[in-house]
């Protein structure tokens, strides 16, 4: 990775957190490559990494984007916000590339190898074909198209967020003029992509724009169709929410800011790489696009919608992931706080059902000693069945208190739904902070007695949100005990959150703001004097992100004496491996069929270690400004479990790669080792302890 990708303050240097994304989502591209994974599973993860990027420019770009042209920023200059948008284009530029070369070399040659046959073109439609096409055209997809003219001069149109567009440039039979038009492609009326007759062994798929311009001559009489390409814009999504000085404030300028989403600044402009410069400059000034915003695309636009792409060949099947266990531990009856009353239950998903928390949930509506109920709400699935439980519970007379956070990004909309649903249902909400997000993943289940004093309570604990949707992806752990002093941890973050304390204490339980980062200081200044003294001094840290220069500097100061330092870090890591500085740490990155999620730290502490789990990752947002929660995993046989996850995940050699100090993903493929696959793996672990 060249020089001008780092960044140096004082002896250490740090990779700048985009350009480590990208190396990320790379790796992602990479499993479409991995001709060992069924098809349709490697077509989706080109999905995964077009959404991504899109996303990612939605957000980080834009945010640049507003630096580079005046805005305020603590983290860069002006002239920084544009060289970094330089390097950004120029790494996607590169990973276009191999996505070129991944999805027309291997893909469609593949499914072509399995009797489907995806045309890629209008000129490659076979004879039999061309009346059901024209056919289709007429019928289906030409009642829905406008063409609307397209004149720099005269007319200003506006083009919708990630809409995808066909631009057609023209020239009059009369006079031999040029002149352009734009019309929106009809997804809402007709599928992207069109099945036509199978022929013999083969099926037969096509993009609808393909359709269109094998067609389009018809829509312009008069004119001789010279050229046809796609375009699409991507807007600025990110929303800033002034601190307002009443919920209700928020509440409204959220709903405002939200609607003005799609009409936002535009961030890039996607276009066909074939298209001909002085037909792209046409277009970027037509609609006053800056030309640093031109972003070279893929034939075909919006691939993210290759998720959806149909299977016609059945014997094609599917991957087959690990399907989510009953715990036996739990009797018939799935009474989760009977086994929670005797000892902490440790759940994994999506290895582990989800179901458990649902019937958790649902022990606490029909226990009559349950009063309160109290739990955070980041992102929740549409339609969600958590949210359906709490509002019996509510029904059923019990206090339910609900704090939501309404800047949980692209979840607004669905954030403030629930939240309306749930206050008509007599649920108190309490909305975000100002200031800050509640990113925590926590619930709180308060029991008493008759006679009013308290009863065995029980506190959740996760690294992955309420969301029986994405439990069903993300591999996230969560820990439900009874442990007194753990419900009073908890039960003072909620005190906190509901404005009823200010400075609250916390004996295990570890959040930003008060005791979370002099913890993570102290626990690494234990193994450093470890190692000094010559003794065996360790760390394993699983997370999402690892970008706070603070934390990264503790980590280096750590490997220069000694410690061995363990990394698994799924996405931005900002710490450069293979430096004097950083000898002893290594960086793991596993890219599989379920996106790891859980952030979980081990410390060996002498020989008696000490296991961590919680919603941060170690990025200034988490640390410093976020409401987080993280525990201490006590019960000895869960802490060992914990260990032995974060040991098959670093054995990993099937699906793990080393990120090396040029920030590239280097697979780590052992041909003399047993093959480990961690999550298949893991999985195979858990279900041996289950019986």
């Amino acid at each position: 990775m060249a020089k001008r990708y780092l960044i140096m303050e004082g002896k250490y240097q740090y990779f700048k957190r985009d350009v480590s994304w990208l190396s990320f989502n790379h790796r992602v591209l990479l499993e479409a490559d991995d001709d060992s994974i069924p098809l349709y599973e490697r077509i989706n993860f080109i999905s995964i990494y077009s959404s991504n990027l899109e996303e990612f420019y939605k957000i980080r770009i834009a945010e640049h984007k507003a630096v580079a042209n005046g805005g305020y920023s603590e983290d860069m200059t002006q002239d920084e916000a544009r060289e970094l948008i330089r390097q950004i284009a120029d790494e996607v530029n590169s990973q276009l590339e191999d996505r070129i070369r991944i999805y027309e070399r291997k893909i469609i040659p593949a499914l072509k190898e399995n009797h489907i046959v995806f045309y890629q073109s209008p000129e490659e439609v076979e004879p039999f074909h061309r009346d059901f096409m024209a056919n289709f055209f007429q019928e289906e997809i030409f009642p829905y198209l406008l063409p609307v003219p397209v004149c720099k001069e005269r007319i200003r149109t506006f083009i919708r967020d990630n809409r995808l567009y066909l631009s057609t440039r023209v020239v009059r039979k009369d006079t031999g003029e040029r002149e352009y038009f734009i019309m929106k492609l009809p997804y809402s009326k007709v599928p992207r992509f069109i099945e036509l007759p199978k022929v013999e062994d083969n099926y037969y798929l096509m993009f609808m724009e393909d359709i269109i311009k094998a067609n389009i001559g018809q829509m312009f009489p008069g004119y001789e169709v010279e050229s046809s390409y796609c375009c699409k814009i991507s807007r600025d999504a990110d929303i800033f929410v002034d601190d307002a000085p009443t919920t209700e404030k928020i509440v409204e300028q959220l709903k405002k800011k939200v609607k003005k989403r799609k009409i936002g600044a535009v961030c890039r402009f996607v276009y066909d790489r074939h298209m001909p410069q002085d037909y792209l400059e046409y277009l970027a000034d037509a609609f006053d696009i800056d030309r640093e915003e031109l972003v070279p695309g893929d034939k075909h636009l919006n691939l993210e919608d290759l998720a959806h792409l149909p299977n016609p060949n059945k014997n094609l099947l599917p991957v087959m992931k690990p399907q989510p266990m009953q715990l036996n531990c739990l009797d018939k009856k799935l009474s989760v706080f009977r086994y929670v009353s005797k000892r902490d239950l440790l759940l994994h998903y999506p290895y582990h059902s989800f179901d458990h928390f649902i019937h958790f949930l649902y022990e606490a509506v029909h226990d009559p000693s349950v009063k309160e109920i109290m739990i955070t709400q980041y992102r929740v699935a549409p339609h969600s069945e958590v949210i359906n439980t709490l509002i019996a519970a509510a029904q059923n007379g019990k206090r339910v208190t609900v704090f939501v956070e309404l800047k949980a990004r692209f979840d607004e909309e669905n954030n403030l739904a629930t939240a309306e649903l749930m206050q008509k249902a007599g649920i108190h909400i309490i909305y975000s902070i100002p200031g800050l997000k509640v990113h925590a993943k926590v619930a709180l289940v308060l029991r008493y007695h008759k006679d009013g004093r308290p009863k065995k309570s029980f506190a959740y604990i996760s690294t992955g949100n309420f969301n029986e949707k994405t439990a069903t992806v993300y591999a996230d752990s969560a820990l439900i005990t009874s442990n007194q002093e753990m419900v009073d941890d908890l039960h003072n973050l909620f005190r906190l959150l509901s404005k009823e304390i200010t400075e609250p204490r916390f004996k295990h339980l570890l959040v930003p703001r008060f005791n979370l980062f002099p913890e993570l200081k102290r626990r690494l200044g234990f193994e450093m004097n470890m190692a000094q003294a010559g003794k065996k001094a360790h760390v394993i840290l699983k997370m999402n992100a690892l970008q706070d220069p603070a934390m990264i500097d503790e980590l280096y100061r750590a490997s220069e004496v000694g410690v061995q330092i363990d990394l698994i870090v799924r996405g931005i890591c900002c710490l450069i491996p293979n430096q004097p500085y950083s000898r002893n740490i290594r960086i793991t990155r596993i890219v599989d069929g379920f996106l790891e999620h859980a952030r979980v730290w081990y410390f060996y502490n002498g020989g008696n270690p000490l296991v961590y789990m919680g919603s941060p990752d170690w990025m200034r947002r988490n640390l410093y400004r976020r409401i987080e929660a993280v525990t201490p995993v006590l019960d000895p046989k869960l802490k060992q479990e914990m260990i032995d996850m974060l040991h098959i995940q670093l054995a990993d050699n099937q699906k793990a790669g080393w990120v090396d100090e040029h920030l590239r993903n280097v697979m780590k493929h052992d041909e003399l080792a047993p093959p480990v696959r961690s999550q298949y793996a893991f999985y195979e672990y858990l279900k041996e302890k289950n019986g």
